[in-house]
């Protein structure tokens, strides 16, 4: 990262607050066979397979994954990577970071079309800036900054490196 970037997650911090994460995940779905984890492209779909194996090694709740292709900027169109039946089924929408709201909101739209038990939503950083009534069910780190600010979360095709304000 850039000499001005700060960390505020390490690759082993973000890894605990994942696992922190998948373990209320269970708690609060424990009689639930099935969990849809809809991540985010592209760094909402890694933090959503790190969820997957986290989820896989503690429980014995089955898990599909899904992936969500938005435009973030202009998040008009919103489509799924694979069709489902979400019909009674716990969808988790799953992100890196959650600003303002707006595209957790607009990730929901392909959800609305069905009637799922439940919908919740995770994301590794909050900011503290909801223009959008989206509030994250689950969160590994909450961070207050300026909206000069900006939050980036780094990841290879499996993992989380890290987090970072500029």
């Amino acid at each position: 990262m850039a000499n001005k970037s700060k960390c505020i997650l390490s690759k082993e911090v973000a890894e605990k607050k994942l696992r922190r994460m998948a373990l209320e995940i269970i708690e609060n779905n424990h009689d639930e066979k099935q969990l849809i984890l809809a991540g985010i492209r592209e760094n909402g779909l890694v933090v959503a397979q790190c969820i997957q194996r986290m989820l896989a090694e503690f429980s014995k709740i089955k898990t599909d994954l899904v992936s969500i292709k938005l435009n973030k900027n202009k998040p008009g169109i919103v489509s799924l990577s694979k069709k489902v039946d979400f019909n009674d089924k716990v969808v988790i929408v799953i992100d890196d970071v959650v600003d303002s709201g707006r595209t957790l909101l607009y990730s929901l739209k392909p959800f609305l079309n069905f009637f799922p038990a439940k919908i919740q939503t995770l994301v590794l950083v909050q900011r503290s800036h909801n223009n959008f009534p989206v509030q994250p069910d689950y969160v590994g780190i909450s961070i207050s900054t300026t909206l000069q600010e900006h939050i980036s979360v780094e990841v290879d095709k499996v993992s989380v490196l890290g987090a970072y304000i500029k």
